[in-house]
């Protein structure tokens, strides 16, 4: 650990840096990709007693879209804590609700619900015409926003922290007091679908590219953490010289964070926070605030957790892309854990395993849905299943454990879904699932064995070189289902397209058996009815064994493999027979079992 004067010296240095690459994003340009932009500048002040605050933000919005804008929406997260709103009723009228809402927010009391209330908002100066609907504002625009112009909105707005239920909100079950996170009103994402104007019901978020300025006065006791770099060390009382806090006089003081180049400002705020500071080699520094006031042994695992994070930190940075930012912080507050901007916010009251576990599947949340911004909403599982298929890979690394599939049980997970009959195909929008289970397995397990069934299919190498290509491709932009097939296609030379139609795009299962042996002629069957490239180890009757491979024909070649390549086995016919070396005693289908087969009870013979 380096000390908060080390600390404060090196973010001095730091503090003019930009955070890696920018999208480069021109309408019309010979390049057809093209994103949104926003920089915000907002100035809040926090009422600690009340839990009310008032802020006034403005939003320069580029548009690098071909289309004219003739309105835009905006996001009021803290809209859904409120009696009667669309979280509170899907809540209370789901089969499996989550545990953390239930009912809770219906009985809330009118100084416990939260809101945002926009009191004005102008366009280049002019006033506008807007409605409040749930948790979205939907602006009429006085001039619509030409492509490739640059547009000032400004608003007064204030609002209401609710009672800690779901992410956000005050006085969480550990205490902390203020957990901010999609607090201010958030311009919401268009692109070449449109508007991406969700309502906020149960699930994440989507959000535009841009610079962030934030300047937040509070309580002068409150020590505050989040996205961004703290521009004013000496003006709320760290001393350069000594490391020393020496608060200024007068009840509040104003913390000003700068974050350039993401997708959204998340801050917490507590009275009694600890803040430790570790610096990763060659990489960011990495903060933790928590509680004083925790027991002993969660002080200790808080502790102990430091170092792992950094190496956490590297093991991402090696096997995905270099983190571009200048810090990142780990923060006790929330419900449970979520990533934001180069934070996560996590429970603290934890016993080891749990609080590792859980840093690690948030922070390589910074990769997955962060710096590789896919909506949450319409691919919650490149969000929540990539992340789960690297974060096992780091633990298991970090741990020194070892497991010959550190996925099983994402394959566990999956295959019970698949086989319950309440699986929905991976295109249903996240809030759209039947069952909140259904969506978890989904989203987390589906989701991770989606990548852990790749690398089977085109090969482990071919499935690291895609990931950093994916990587190198797509950081700081809003990549889609394709562009992580086509990509993986690049990388492997293979057609990939039927893999994720039939994985993501319907609910068909892989399923593949044997049908029988007869002296050195081994027949397979397919009975699901999703298409697979196939592995098969036989044991011959002298005990000897042999690999063979059966390329899919539709995939226009094979994976990269020392195993005997047979003839293609093409789709559409339902079995497939090969004439082994020498009489055969034993046949098994994929030894690995990093193919997701639903039924393994006859892989075997």
């Amino acid at each position: 650990m380096i000390s908060n004067r080390i600390f404060l010296i090196f973010l001095a240095l730091t503090l003019s840096c930009a955070t890696g690459k920018a999208v480069s994003v021109q309408p019309n340009s010979s390049n057809t990709y093209w994103q949104q932009h926003v920089d915000y500048k907002m100035d809040i002040n926090m009422d600690v007693e009340t839990y009310r605050y008032t802020g006034n933000q403005e939003l320069i919005y580029t548009n690098n879209s071909p289309d004219v804008l003739g309105r835009v929406y905006y996001h009021l997260y803290f809209n859904a804590f409120q009696p009667g709103s669309e979280m509170d009723v899907r809540s209370r009228t789901i089969a499996d609700p989550d545990g953390r809402v239930g009912d809770r927010i219906s009985k809330l009391k009118p100084d416990e619900i939260g809101f945002i209330e926009v009191e004005s908002l102008t366009q280049n100066g002019e006033s506008l015409t807007y409605e409040v609907v749930g948790t979205v504002l939907e602006v009429t625009l006085n001039q619509p926003i030409q492509p490739g112009e640059k547009v000032t909105f400004n608003m007064n707005f204030n609002g209401q922290v609710p009672v800690q239920i779901r992410r956000s909100g005050r006085n969480n079950k550990e205490g902390v007091a203020l957990s901010m996170t999609q607090w201010y009103p958030k311009m919401a994402e268009y692109d070449d679908e449109g508007w991406h104007a969700d309502p906020y019901i149960a699930r994440e978020f989507h959000g535009v590219w841009g610079d962030f300025d934030v300047k937040i006065t509070i309580d002068k006791n409150y020590v505050l953490g989040g996205t961004g770099y703290l521009q004013n060390p000496n003006e709320i009382g760290y001393g350069y010289e000594t490391g020393a806090v020496k608060r200024p006089k007068g009840n509040t003081l104003t913390w000003h964070f700068v974050a350039p180049n993401v997708h959204d400002f998340t801050w917490a705020a507590d009275p009694e926070y600890l803040h430790d500071s570790i610096l990763v080699p060659d990489g960011p520094i990495i903060h933790f605030l928590y509680k004083k006031g925790l027991e002993a042994q969660y002080l200790e695992n808080w502790k102990k957790l430091q170092p792992l994070t950094v190496k956490l930190m590297e093991y991402f940075s090696e096997h995905i892309g270099e983190y571009p930012y200048k810090q990142y912080s780990v923060i006790q507050g929330g419900d449970g854990g979520m990533e934001y901007a180069m934070s996560t916010l996590i429970t603290g009251e934890r016993k080891f395993g749990s609080l590792i576990g859980v840093t690690a599947h948030e922070l390589a949340h910074t990769w997955f849905q962060f710096l590789l911004a896919t909506n949450e909403a319409k691919h919650e599982w490149m969000d929540e299943g990539f992340t789960s298929y690297i974060s096992s890979l780091a633990m298991q690394e970090v741990m020194e454990t070892e497991a010959s599939n550190p996925h099983q049980g994402s394959y566990r997970g999956y295959i019970y879904l698949a086989t319950s009959g309440k699986e929905q195909p991976l295109t249903t929008h996240a809030d759209r699932y039947e069952f909140n289970q259904a969506y978890s397995i989904s989203a987390y397990s589906k989701g991770a064995v989606f990548l852990a069934q790749l690398g089977y299919v085109i090969g482990e190498e071919n499935l690291k070189k895609t990931i950093k290509k994916y990587f190198d491709d797509f950081a700081f932009k809003h990549p889609k289902p394709m562009d992580i097939v086509r990509t993986a296609e690049k990388v492997s030379g293979l057609e990939l397209d039927w893999y994720l139609m039939d994985f993501a795009q319907t609910t068909n299962t892989v399923d593949y058996g044997i049908k029988g042996v007869e002296g050195t002629t081994v027949t397979l069957e397919r009975i699901g009815l999703m298409p697979m490239p196939i592995d098969v180890v036989v044991t011959y009757t002298d005990g000897s064994t042999e690999e063979f491979y059966i390329p899919l024909q539709m995939m226009r070649g094979e994976k990269p493999t020392a195993a005997k390549v047979l003839d293609d086995w093409a789709w559409a016919y339902p079995s497939y027979s090969f004439e082994a070396s020498k009489d055969v005693a034993n046949v098994e289908i994929d030894p690995s079992q990093l193919m997701a087969d639903v039924d393994r009870s006859n892989n075997k013979m």
